[in-house]
């Protein structure tokens, strides 16, 4: 993993407009960078693509990017300006790819594994995942202590997945069947109208 790259991503994040509020360098290590990786040891035992939705500054695609450079990212970002930020780094890490778009536009079913960090609420942000991820793959959501579980299994239950027990501030959830006919909803409908 190259630290002089995330370095340099994390001074870029917190330099430019619009990406976070956070302007000390070391409170967006540990938010940006450091919570980031904690996720690492989940994402790296899945296998197949991995796949950052509405990855935003780059958090946490880039870092796990960086620290599995065999494996595919693709971030996944619906606000342009944002994406031309992300794009600047797939020079520097040849398995990083940007898609500027919906999380409800891409092809369902294309990666092993997807990723969401301050996406939305979690049950929203299991729906807009589960449908990226083929049988078999999984969803890894980062949450905070709040998190209601019962919210995010139903919701993973009608999208045919499964919880799997997880380390404090994830949610783990298992893609067990295909994708259920009229999801993913159109765009916006998670969020207007939650599942759970």
């Amino acid at each position: 993993m190259s630290a002089g790259l995330l370095d340099r991503w994390l001074a870029a994040v917190v330099a430019t407009a619009g990406l976070t509020a956070l302007r000390d360098l070391e409170t967006a290590r540990r938010a940006l960078l450091d919570d980031a990786l904690r996720g690492l040891p989940l994402v790296a035992a899945e296998e197949g693509p991995i796949v950052d939705v509405g990855s935003g500054g780059g958090t946490p695609g880039i870092p796990l990017a960086a620290s599995l450079p065999d494996r595919e990212v693709t971030l996944v970002e619906a606000e342009r300006r944002k994406c031309d930020f992300l794009e600047r780094w797939t020079a520097e890490l040849p398995n990083l790819r940007v898609v500027w778009g919906r999380a409800e536009e891409q092809p369902l079913e294309a990666y092993g594994v997807a990723v969401a960090k301050a996406l939305a609420e979690p049950p929203v942000a299991a729906e807009w995942c589960l449908p990226l991820v083929y049988e078999g793959g999984a969803v890894v959501l980062w949450v905070g202590p709040s998190v209601d579980q019962q919210r995010i299994a139903a919701v993973a239950t009608r999208l045919a997945a499964s919880a799997e027990p997880a380390p404090a501030g994830f949610v783990l959830l298992r893609k067990t069947g295909p994708t259920p006919a009229g999801f993913p909803r159109r765009p916006g409908a998670a969020r207007k109208r939650p599942m759970a």
